[in-house]
């Protein structure tokens, strides 16, 4: 039975050419489509859950009120790790992590590489396996190294390196381990690892509770439970400190890491995950497109199989061997499909990793990967011939035979609803791809505060800090550098953030959090910024500036000053006096309002980055090697690697764009599928109306009038999908953008436009066959039978 069901299906398949490359074809973009969104989501979904003990293992948040808010942020103090370990029976271990790049030299290797700094613990806590080395000892002395085998190639050409030498700074470390290279999927990236003993070697260390300066994890006890830990460790600064320290801890488990990083009112909200699921459901409404125009296009071919059902019934078929027929013929196609769209995505794999900037890989050589695609392969084929199976199988056999099968003038029949089903899915992925992409433009062009041309950085090395006033000065004697300061962190990025400054009548409530930077002087004139009132720190005619103080209009606004200028703000022990304002700019989102800012000035501040602003010149290369010489005479040990401000912020786009990108290239594909089907079913009704156009061709009837006579249901079928997707779009974009405060309106013309190409799309798809039809000689229709 099973051979003759495949030698009909094959028959079918053949006979019938234009329409199995239809159905195949879509059903190849969709599942292509689907297995590409599913790469990214299983990468998504798949951070750290390589680690052995991923069901215990949390990280520490805080919980405060701020800017009148309950608000989570991730960093804690250092005290919490060994208060956690050493007070709750439910917590078996802990570990600080700190983020840091180093100089790193070998020989005359140099190079800047990122470090996680951590205790010894983090090695037994996370499964991060070491090729060479222990993870009982590898991290106890000092001055040990535990490096990832690719910076081990890096470095020394080779991976068996334990117990040869590094030197970071002016320490020299002893290799003690080799790690496996850490997945791309992981919350940590590093090059190599250093005890956090060297940090108190170094005096970086710091017993302070009210210093939220690092990450800490924990790895619970079996069987305990998030809600039981958490209940527990809510009150541990609080009893640390007197209830001096506001706010409490939480431990946020493994699995929200990636995905669930965004929290109101104190709780989990939402974060990657709402990415993760939009673009879940495209690859999901792809797929089912490409059903719909297998079903469409099946049951529009009825009146072809009508025949060949009843005689089947006649001679004694049963429904249910007509079902499996039907089926597998779907199956068949599917699986062709199938096949053609792994050649397809081994094809678009590279570009679409150059897209999204990983390294994806379809896993052909697991067997579980086989066996995931041949249930998928079954459930479309099943998905899509299903309803054609059940809708042909069910013709009365005497009215097949007859030809009185059909209904004719119903106003809603199932394939209308599926046209204006995956029409309004398109029309719902154009409108959003169009607002996504102006709020990016929106952002984009928001006046920085700025001025970004030709305004670069370096970071500080330890030489570079004992040399920087000589290194100021041959700078700007070079004539390539106008001007030129020292800051704690980039311009374009937060530095650290307090609810405890004070001044002046502030609200004894006022928990708004205001955001901290430091400069010595002349940052104004380097970075652009514009000044409102009063000046820029100047250590040479005011010495006083030490403790000076510049603060931003939304400071000013907040604090509530009627003269500024001279207004004393507190920080702890420190005093400072406010010496300029100068007007908003962007260091953090572009998408959000401009919060308060306070610029201190040096004294008791440490420094990080050298911000440059360069002389106008038509080659910027050269003008950066003549830099570089000039750093080299001064930091001989560290490489010169300079960047640009406006290429960090430009980074601050790339999430967004990746996604505008990403729903525009699916959009697209949705459109496309849909217009196969639309294109297939034009062809059907054009074919079927044949006699129809060739009696209105020989009575005098336009090309026009034609064009429209099979045009006009489709047209009706694509308003009904703009009335229903546009409403649709509408409300999802509005929410969407409701979550920035600096945000585009949506524009009547988004989905006038929008209408626009759906019909122009439709109506070229269609004419084509219309065009055709007209174009074929009447006689020739008409006379045969």
């Amino acid at each position: 039975m099973l051979r003759n069901y495949l030698k009909v299906a094959f028959r079918n398949i053949f006979r019938t050419k234009t329409f199995s490359f239809i159905n195949i074809a879509g059903l190849m973009m969709g599942i292509a489509s689907a297995m590409l969104i599913c790469l990214w989501i299983y990468h998504e979904v798949g951070y750290d859950q390589f680690h052995k003990n991923k069901d215990r293992l949390y990280q520490a948040y805080n919980r405060g009120m701020s800017d009148n808010s309950l608000q989570c942020w991730s960093s804690v103090p250092q005290p919490v790790s060994a208060a956690l370990k050493d007070d709750y029976s439910s917590i078996e271990n802990t570990c600080r992590v700190d983020m840091r790049w180093f100089v790193t030299a070998v020989d005359d290797k140099k190079m800047s590489t990122k470090a996680l700094v951590t205790d010894p613990s983090f090695l037994s806590m996370f499964s991060f396996p070491l090729l060479q080395g222990n993870v009982s000892d590898a991290l106890k002395d000092v001055y040990s190294i535990v490096i990832t085998e690719t910076f081990a190639r890096k470095m020394f050409g080779n991976t068996n390196v334990v117990g040869k030498n590094i030197r970071i700074d002016k320490d020299i470390f002893q290799v003690s381990g080799v790690l496996q290279d850490i997945p791309t999927n992981s919350l940590f990236s590093f090059e190599y690892i250093l005890p956090w003993a060297y940090y108190q070697k170094i005096g970086t260390d710091e017993f302070n509770w009210f210093n939220n300066s690092v990450w800490v994890f924990v790895l619970a006890r079996p069987g305990t439970t998030e809600a039981a830990i958490n209940a527990q460790v809510k009150n541990v600064t609080r009893r640390h400190t007197d209830n001096k320290a506001e706010g409490d801890i939480f431990l946020h488990p493994l699995d929200k890491w990636r995905l669930y990083t965004e929290f109101e009112n104190g709780q989990v909200s939402g974060g990657r995950i709402t990415m993760v699921t939009m673009f879940g459901v495209i690859a999901g409404f792809l797929l089912l497109i490409a059903c719909i125009n297998f079903m469409n296009l099946s049951t529009a071919r009825s009146e072809k199989r009508a025949k060949e059902v009843g005689i089947r019934k006649v001679t004694g078929a049963l429904r249910t061997s007509l079902i499996m027929q039907f089926l597998l013929e779907s199956v068949l196609l599917a699986t062709f499909a199938g096949l053609l769209a792994i050649i397809l995505v081994l094809t678009v794999l590279p570009g679409f990793n150059l897209l999204m900037g990983k390294e994806f890989v379809l896993p052909y050589t697991r067997i579980d990967f086989w066996l995931a695609f041949a249930g998928f392969i079954l459930m479309t084929g099943i998905l899509a011939g299903s309803y054609p199976a059940f809708f042909l199988s069910s013709f009365n056999p005497i009215g097949a035979l007859k030809g009185h099968f059909k209904k004719t003038g119903t106003l809603v029949t199932p394939r209308k609803v599926l046209v204006v089903f995956q029409f309004g899915i398109a029309i719902v992925l154009i409108i959003s791809t169009i607002i996504v992409t102006q709020q990016i433009r929106f952002a984009q062009q928001r006046n920085a505060g700025y001025a970004g041309n030709s305004l670069g950085y370096h970071w500080i090395t330890p030489e570079l800090s004992k040399n920087y006033e000589l290194l100021k000065r041959d700078l700007l004697a070079s004539g390539q550098v106008g001007s030129i300061t020292r800051t704690a962190s980039q311009l374009t990025s937060e530095f650290s953030s307090t609810t405890a400054i004070q001044w002046n009548g502030k609200d004894p409530q006022d928990n708004t959090e205001v955001q901290r930077g430091a400069q010595d002087e002349g940052l104004i004139q380097t970075a652009g910024l514009t000044l409102v009132e009063g000046r820029d720190l100047d250590l040479v005619q005011y010495p006083t500036d030490s403790t000076g103080i510049l603060i931003n209009e939304s400071a000013a606004k907040h604090m509530g000053f009627a003269n500024p200028i001279g207004q004393l703000i507190r920080e702890g022990d420190m005093e400072y006096h406010v010496v300029g304002i100068f007007k908003d700019y962007i260091f953090d989102s572009p998408y959000e309002r401009t919060t308060p800012l306070v610029i201190f000035g040096p004294k008791g501040m440490r420094f990080n980055i050298i911000h440059m602003r360069l002389q106008p010149t038509n080659n910027v290369a050269e003008q950066v090697a003549a830099i570089g010489k000039i750093f080299k005479q001064y930091a001989p040990s560290y490489p010169f690697e300079y960047h640009f401000v406006d290429q960090d912020y430009a980074l601050k786009f790339v999430d967004m764009e990746l996604t505008s990108r990403l729903t525009g290239i699916f959009a697209g594909l949705t459109i496309l599928i849909s217009c196969l089907g639309l294109f297939g079913l034009a062809s059907y009704m054009a074919e079927t109306r044949i006699k129809e156009i060739g009696i209105r061709k020989v009575l005098g009837a336009s090309g026009f009038s034609i064009t429209t006579l099979l045009s006009k249901d489709f047209i009706v079928l694509i308003g009904i999908a703009l009335l229903i997707g546009c409403p649709i779009a509408w409300y999802a974009m509005h929410r969407w953008l409701n979550g920035y405060s600096y945000r585009i309106s949506i524009e009547w013309w988004v989905f006038a436009i929008t209408a626009f190409f759906a019909l122009l799309i439709t109506i070229g798809t269609v004419s084509f066959h219309a065009i055709k039809a007209i174009l074929a000689n009447p006689v020739r229709s008409l006379r045969t039978e």
